[in-house]
């Protein structure tokens, strides 16, 4: 009897650890998130459309074509491109989220100032993000950014 009650109370614990690694729908998207980031540094083109959605639309006037465009762009331009993203805060409502974050893009392509480093056209980006439930993944269906009000040290 003891050696069936130590087996159930090992079965229990086993289940219970089981569905506490459970992936939330917010873990999800944050990796959605990261794995843009991580497409992006490689200028890994494919890989970051294959998280946009067919249907993409902002209120910039871009569409997924756009965005295409606009990714192969800026990765002309920059020869390397750095993104550390922070401060990623999700919400979710049933097949539809929303991501809240702050990236720093930077391009090494030249070191002669901070400037160099973190040219106007990258800087500091304020991201609101909305994403759909498409065929069981997350997709970016719209994005809205902003460069960030940083504080600059007084002199």
């Amino acid at each position: 009897m003891k050696k069936i009650a130590v087996m159930l109370f090992i079965f229990i614990v086993a289940v219970a650890f089981a569905g506490c690694s459970k992936e939330t729908e917010e873990s999800k998207i944050k990796k959605v998130i990261t794995e843009i980031q991580a497409a992006g540094e490689e200028k890994e083109v494919k890989k970051i459309m294959a998280h946009i959605s067919k249907t993409y639309n902002d209120p910039r006037g871009y569409n997924y074509e756009g965005i295409h465009g606009l990714l192969l762009g800026y990765f002309f331009r920059y020869p390397k491109i750095s993104a550390y993203i922070t401060n990623i805060e999700v919400s979710v409502e049933g097949e539809s989220a929303k991501a809240m974050f702050e990236a720093v893009l930077t391009s090494s392509d030249k070191t002669g100032s901070i400037k160099d480093i973190i040219p106007q056209e990258l800087g500091v980006w304020d991201f609101d993000v909305t994403l759909k439930k498409e065929s069981g993944e997350w997709k970016v269906t719209s994005a809205q950014w902003e460069q960030a009000q940083v504080l600059q040290p007084e002199e």
